[in-house]
């Protein structure tokens, strides 16, 4: 109907129709009149009733409602509608709301026994630089998409001597950062040598690669328990050398 308002001053109403009806929309002009001439059906007009409301409650909570949320605030004010209707309203309306989407998943345990221990059991102290390190990986949103930080750090000086960022969760991302907390002591004359490196059972940490890699610098693996959220204890924001630990990256 809309496409004949929009063309019928051009074409015509009638050889519309017998256009629309070759190419298989069958459709007789005298449909379209009664159409035009009916007026609007008690589900119409109360669509109409209910789509001011949706809008009202919409804009009244800052447009984060979604069709549940609606429905529950018309309820409780009195209005008398099916959820679905909200549902089919909003949807007509391109009314949506805000939805908690969770981040990327960025712990995914390693498959296989394990058999190192758990050095550390919560006692994130330290008395020198590199007696003990801790890595984790976190996530954040930017305007390419989900973007994947590793970061190792010092737990005495409570700085980070490692990072690095990917776009992929692969085992070189966490490698590097090691790498780099290598190079870094190293290149300060720094040993590692007896170094407790801890992190929790994601696959990059107990990759065969990550672990030679310890095992190289002389370094001994630590890992948390398995579903344990105090695997990596959040540490302070100032370093005690030079260096500044971002904020929330444990």
């Amino acid at each position: 109907m809309e496409y004949i308002d929009q063309y019928k001053h051009e074409f015509g109403v009638e050889p519309i129709c017998r256009t629309l009806t070759a190419a298989g929309t069958q459709i007789a002009p005298s449909t379209y009149y009664a159409f035009k001439t009916r007026p609007p059906s008690k589900r119409a007009l109360r669509d109409e009733e209910l789509l001011i409301e949706i809008h009202r409650v919409h804009s009244a909570n800052f447009g984060v409602y979604g069709a549940k949320k609606v429905h529950a605030q018309l309820r409780r004010e009195g209005v008398v509608v099916a959820r679905c209707t909200v549902e089919r309203l909003m949807r007509v309306a391109g009314l949506r709301g805000i939805s908690r989407a969770k981040g990327p998943r960025t712990t995914i345990s390693g498959r296989g026994p394990d058999s190192r221990p758990d050095l550390v059991d919560r006692d994130f102290t330290a008395t020198a630089p590199n007696q003990l390190w801790v890595a984790d990986i976190t996530y954040c949103r930017t305007f390419v998409g989900w973007v994947y930080a590793a970061f190792v750090i010092d737990v005495f000086s409570r700085r980070v001597v490692g990072w690095q960022l990917s776009k992929s969760l692969r085992t070189d991302l966490a490698l590097d950062a090691l790498e780099m907390g290598i190079w870094t002591r190293d290149r300060a004359g720094q040993s590692v040598t007896g170094l407790t490196h801890h992190s929790d059972k994601g696959v990059q940490y107990v990759a065969i690669r990550y672990t030679e890699r310890l095992a190289e610098a002389s370094a001994a693996a630590s890992v948390g328990s398995t579903g344990d959220s105090y695997d990596c204890q959040p540490v302070s924001t100032r370093s005690r050398e030079d260096g500044v630990v971002p904020a929330g990256a444990f």
